[in-house]
């Protein structure tokens, strides 16, 4: 839990994981009462949104709308041809930051069931949609068009608390209509003028003439007043991540990396006050701002496709970092987050004061500048301080509110972040190495006898540790970071808490029928206490545990388990368009069933759409060591999806490109003329 110090610098970031809180000034309910999400078509290019329903038609009720900066600037867009509404036939997305909606309509009652004009829709976040009317009619048509507008200025956080208030009166403004009150104004312009606007009615109308075959666009622009386009980061010429591409024998590859990299893209933020720096929202539409945790975690999954993500997002939260003297001295403020129902929630703040030196360690073996590296140094090293000021005597990393339990997870994030650590040190002419080493071995020792519960099927990691010494045995997928351990240099991953038998036990464990759904990775195993499918956690498919879980897993060499995860979020992928939220429901896989949505998951979300990238490349097993100028591959050698290329990727700066055969064996086909690769 976080502590009061921590809670006044929470407030300027983004939200808690599981508390959606798209406008950080506003007050909103739990996500149990948001408004549901899993059917609407969200289109995102931050700070721009709009979200739309499958009818096309946006009619102010619900979340549709325009969005700039989390303010709904447009509620209700709503067209009518001859006084009638179209029919909706069709709407799908067509980008991560814009979609298409297809109606249709008879020109005359009389003239048959065929209908003869199609009216395309084009709705892009950046606060502009395309109205095109297509006539197929064999006369010429006059159609009148009216589009009825309005809004009510709200911002994202009242919506979801269902405290609006009504729409506002408009004003005629040059070409189109204005709204304005105490919390802003917004204009609407339309290309071509219309031929009348109605301020009392919200309405702009045209009379068009259409030849047979012909067509006519209306082209409206939604603004903030003062505000130009939307200038999003993920659009700039110097985007920090790279355009991969991904082909093979299976034909969701390329889609799910395609799509993953484009929903990356919508959700990249710069920091106002240093806009050369860029990070990741943690997702759509629920929480338009940063959380440090995802943010480095999602940064972490991504350095494939480069490292200035992780540089930006590193130089962000290191301007967050608490300065002054005191026990929290060190961290990365962030909020809490639930954990379930068999624990009181966690601060998210130890994650990300622990992933920070973890993602600099990492990003400094796929390649970050030296001069990058020795600049967040210094704020690595006061992560680690705070490390191990806060274990003191003791050996295991405590939870930051007294009483609380030690978390097994937590201690999982505090050795890799030591070990990882420990190498940055030593190769930056740093002490504390050694110190931090000899910390984690004996976190090791003790871990592997305190958190270890025998039982009749082999035993299994507690999930945490009650002041009283009391384990809490329940199995959920938190479990997977125990086998996330981080990337050293030659290529070798640390080792973790476990030994060789445990991790072969837990292995089995995240493979059986409890935790794998068939979709993914449970949050929690469906025979334990509590379990709910559509739990946030506990038992829902988190998708980014379940890539780590595949990750790790093929890692420590335990590849049946590994690809029939695998297989499952890239089937569930293929439900959702590639587009996966960040949680779906845990119910079990059937013949012919489908993925249920979670009706409050954030879709697009960082941590999924990362987790896209990372569940790909682990299937080429890309291990860099840019100091060194060296790169290892450790492909999974039983080949779950054929053969897969993988172009475009990063290492030290440069492309690199990988084939992995149906036999499992890598090949190099691009890389930087210096990189030599390792056996």
């Amino acid at each position: 839990m976080a502590t009061p110090a921590q809670t006044d610098n929470v407030r300027r970031f983004a939200q808690s994981q599981d508390t959606p809180s798209p406008a950080p000034q506003s007050a909103v309910r739990r996500s149990t009462d948001l408004p549901p999400t899993h059917n609407a078509l969200i289109c995102v290019a931050l700070p721009g949104l709009v979200i739309s329903t499958d009818q096309g038609q946006l009619t102010g009720r619900g979340l549709d709308g325009f969005y700039r900066a989390g303010r709904r600037v447009l509620s209700r867009c709503q067209i009518r041809v001859a006084g009638r509404e179209p029919l909706a036939v069709q709407a799908r997305m067509t980008a991560a930051d814009h979609a298409r909606f297809v109606g249709t309509l008879r020109s005359s009652p009389q003239a048959g069931p065929d209908p003869d004009i199609v009216v395309e829709r084009t709705r892009h976040a950046d606060g502009t949609e395309r109205i095109t009317l297509h006539s197929a009619a064999v006369r010429p048509l006059r159609l009148p068009v009216e589009v009825a507008l309005g809004t009510d200025l709200a911002d994202l956080g009242a919506i979801a608390s269902g405290s609006t208030g009504p729409e506002l009166p408009a004003t005629v403004h040059d070409s189109g209509l204005r709204w304005s009150s105490a919390r802003g104004s917004s204009t609407v312009t339309a290309d071509p003028s219309p031929a009348d606007a109605l301020a009392s009615a919200g309405l702009l109308r045209w009379e068009f003439a259409l030849p047979p075959g012909g067509s006519v666009t209306i082209e409206l622009r939604v603004r903030p007043d003062g505000a130009g386009p939307v200038r999003a980061a993920g659009r700039a010429a110097t985007s920090p991540l790279a355009t991969a591409r991904a082909a093979g024998d299976d034909p969701g590859v390329e889609a799910l990396l395609r799509t993953s990299i484009e929903d990356l893209h919508a959700l990249l933020l710069r920091d106002p006050a240093h806009t050369s720096d860029v990070h990741l929202a943690a997702g759509a539409p629920w929480r338009c701002g940063l959380a440090p945790a995802e943010a480095l975690a999602a940064a972490r999954m991504t350095l494939p496709l480069g490292t200035r993500l992780a540089a930006g997002t590193l130089r962000t939260l290191a301007r967050t970092q608490l300065r002054a003297q005191g026990p929290q001295s060190g961290m990365i403020p962030a909020p809490i987050r639930d954990a379930g129902t068999h624990l009181p929630p966690g601060c998210t703040g130890t994650e990300a004061t622990l992933l920070f030196p973890a993602l600099l360690a990492e990003a400094r073996r796929w390649g970050l500048p030296k001069s990058e590296t020795e600049e967040l140094l210094p704020a690595a090293e006061r992560c680690l301080t705070w490390l191990r000021t806060t274990v003191g005597a003791g050996v295991y990393l405590p939870d930051p509110h007294p009483g609380g339990p030690v978390r097994c997870e937590t201690q999982a994030h505090a050795h890799r972040a030591a070990l990882l650590g420990a190498d940055l040190l030593d190769a930056c002419g740093r002490p504390g190495g050694a110190e931090l080493r000899q910390w984690a071995g004996a976190l090791r020792t003790a871990f592997r006898a305190d958190f270890w519960i025998d039982d009749l099927g082999g035993g299994r990691p507690a999930a945490a540790r009650a002041p009283d010494g009391r384990l809490v045995p329940h199995l959920g997928a938190a479990a997977v970071h125990l086998l996330d351990t981080g990337l050293l240099g030659g290529g070798d991953h640390a080792p973790g808490l476990l030994d060789k038998v445990q991790t072969e036990q837990l292995a089995r464990l995240l493979g059986g029928p409890a935790m794998d759904s068939g979709w993914g990775l449970r949050g929690l195993g469906v025979k334990e206490a509590g379990h709910n499918p559509f739990g946030h956690r506990s038992g829902t498919v988190r998708v980014h545990e379940t890539a780590l879980a595949v990750a790790g897993l093929a890692a420590a060499g335990y590849e049946k388990e590994a690809s029939a995860l695998l297989r499952g979020v890239l089937a569930a992928a293929a439900a959702f368009g590639h587009r996966l939220p960040d949680m779906y429901a845990g119910e079990r896989r059937t013949d012919g069933s489908a993925p249920l949505p979670h009706p409050a998951a954030c879709r697009p979300a960082a941590t999924a759409a990362a987790a896209g990238v990372l569940l790909l490349t682990t299937l080429a097993g890309v291990r860099p060591d840019a100091p060194a100028g060296t790169v290892t591959l450790r492909p999974v050698r039983s080949a779950p999806l054929g053969e897969i290329v993988l172009t475009g990727l990063r290492v030290v700066g440069a492309p690199f490109s990988v084939r992995v055969s149906r036999l499992g064996l890598a090949m190099v086909e691009e890389a930087a003329g210096e990189l030599q690769l390792r056996a």
